[in-house]
């Protein structure tokens, strides 16, 4: 094993929590002990023609499984086509490879996984499952499609209820199949009722009709599992909920999930044509007005991230700048997630075989990961940042860019992993940041200079608020007025600096990103 997969065993290894789990208020507890229960999760495909979780061809299932647990993720999203069970559910993995001559495939299945070859895909599936439980890995079963492909697009047939391929008779059929086969799999923890609704039919009215029953159809069959309730537009938007609720008698079992990308909805162009700060900004707004609002007021509801991600070779800018936004807003919601995606590549995708995919952890090898340091960030929203019963409260000085978090040491401040984090307050704008159980705080001492910790915190050198037109980056005045924003550059320094802050509207101007300038105060209350 690599030394960095030692050190993420050591300090996250996978917490074994009793299943099944349930929900309370806004959040998916241990349905034995109430404890809140975090799922750290990454996605892991079956949808696609072979349907036949990726991968299988260049590595053994049980390294799969054991990697995963070692990467510090407690779930897998395995998708599968609504077909596999209403129509191919006797077609063996063989058969299905050779379908689509898939013979390297095949191959590779028999070096690494000879055991796969003659069972049905249906087996296969249940194979995965298995394998991951054995390590301590819940699975959430997500109907992805109904005919096998690759997903998404508006006139794919596969987009909302009545399409070409999408006949809601046997997608409740394959609902019911799946619900019912899994029952008595504990691990199974979860299943949605479908992805990514979208395209020309889509109708509210329909959406409630089928939403229901889709519901109580996996309920029926598993009383056990969340139901993993779909939105519209590509999973972007519950606002139709503001007005009219779900006619669901399913105590403790719902939870709706949210998807977004920097290309979510036409926004790629924003991240590359607008201030960051701004993009942001709206961003965020948005995310609260389509779906954010569902974790909030008298009747709050898990909200589940179930897709998010980006190019991990750095081909994609505005992914490179949308990816520190959301990961702020995951960690300051403290959200469930799902990162897209676990594989390096796919059997066949679009007609071409073997082709890589750079989104994903591993690489195109499934053996080491594509880019460790991407996988890093990840570290810190893969714990538990609230409790909804611990009576601590503090903050985290958190930089997104990086997610990593800042730690007092000799009275400076430096940015590390987030198991060495200090610990904080702050009463406000205009007031100062100080590090919890005792006189220090904050003080900036000059551009370009790193940050230190003082016991006289009456200065405007320690006085701490939102730069102009920010909600990232915090900033105060030097002796001369100038405005200093605290920032960190890992090439530069381990050390947390001032340097002045980057303004937004004039980023582009300047050729400069303000995201090394973006530390986040997060709210936590779990026992370190």
């Amino acid at each position: 094993m690599q030394k960095l997969q030692v050190i993420f065993l050591i300090f996250y290894v996978v917490s074994s929590h009793a299943v099944p789990l349930s929900t309370s208020s806004r959040w998916i507890v241990d349905d034995s002990t109430g404890e809140r229960v975090k799922l750290a999760c990454a996605n892991w495909p079956g949808h696609l023609e072979p349907m036949l979780p990726e991968g299988l061809h260049k590595r053994s299932l049980s390294e799969i499984a054991l990697h995963i647990s070692l990467l510090g993720f407690n779930c897998i999203r395995l998708t599968w086509a609504t077909y596999m069970y209403t129509r191919y559910s006797n077609l063996t993995v063989t058969q299905s490879l050779q379908n689509w001559n898939l013979t390297k495939a095949i191959d590779g299945i028999m070096q690494n996984n000879p055991n796969l070859l003659n069972i049905t895909l249906v087996d296969a599936q249940k194979a995965v499952i298995e394998e991951l439980a054995s390590n301590n890995v819940m699975v959430l079963l997500d109907n992805q499609v109904s005919k096998p492909m690759w997903c998404c697009g508006d006139t794919d047939g596969n987009g909302f209820f009545g399409d070409k391929y999408f006949d809601p008779i046997e997608w409740l059929q394959g609902l019911s199949i799946v619900s019912n086969k899994y029952k008595d799999t504990p691990m199974v923890m979860a299943m949605s009722l479908r992805n990514e609704l979208r395209g020309p039919l889509v109708n509210e009215s329909i959406w409630y009709q089928y939403i229901e029953k889709g519901a109580q159809t996996i309920h029926k069959g598993n009383p056990n599992v969340l139901v993993v309730i779909s939105g519209l537009y590509y999973d972007l938007d519950f606002r139709m909920l503001k007005n009219r609720s779900l006619n669901l008698n399913i105590r403790n079992k719902i939870v709706y999930e949210t998807h977004r990308y920097s290309f979510s909805d036409g926004q790629e162009q924003r991240w590359l044509n607008q201030p960051i700060n701004n993009v942001c900004a709206n961003i965020t707004s948005e995310l609260e007005d389509k779906v954010g609002f569902l974790i909030k007021g008298k009747n709050p509801a898990p909200l589940f991230v179930t897709e998010f991600g980006n190019d991990q070779l750095g081909g994609n800018p505005s992914g490179d700048f949308f990816l520190p936004c959301f990961m702020s807003y995951l960690a300051d919601k403290d959200l469930d997630w799902a990162l897209w995606a676990l594989q390096g590549s796919y059997y066949l995708r679009d007609g071409q075989q073997d082709p890589e995919e750079t989104y994903g952890l591993f690489n195109s090898s499934w053996r080491p990961l594509r880019n460790p340091n991407y996988h890093s960030k990840l570290q810190f929203i893969q714990r538990k940042i609230q409790d909804p019963y611990s009576n601590q409260n503090y903050l985290i000085l958190y930089h997104s860019l990086s997610g990593r978090c800042a730690r007092a040491t000799n009275n400076e401040l430096y940015v590390s992993e987030c198991w060495g984090m200090s610990k904080w307050t702050h009463q406000g704008e205009g007031s100062p940041i100080r590090l919890q159980g005792t006189e220090l705080c904050l003080k900036a001492i000059g551009d370009g200079l790193s940050v230190t910790l003082t016991n006289d915190c009456n200065s405007n050198q320690t006085m701490w608020k939102f730069a102009l037109n920010s909600q990232y980056q915090l900033a105060t005045e030097d002796e001369s007025g100038t405005s200093l924003c605290l920032d960190w550059d890992p090439y530069y320094s381990r050390k947390v600096l001032t340097n002045k802050c980057i303004i937004s509207g004039d980023d582009f101007v300047n050729l400069q990103n303000p995201q090394s300038q973006w530390f986040k105060l997060i709210t936590s209350n779990v026992s370190q």
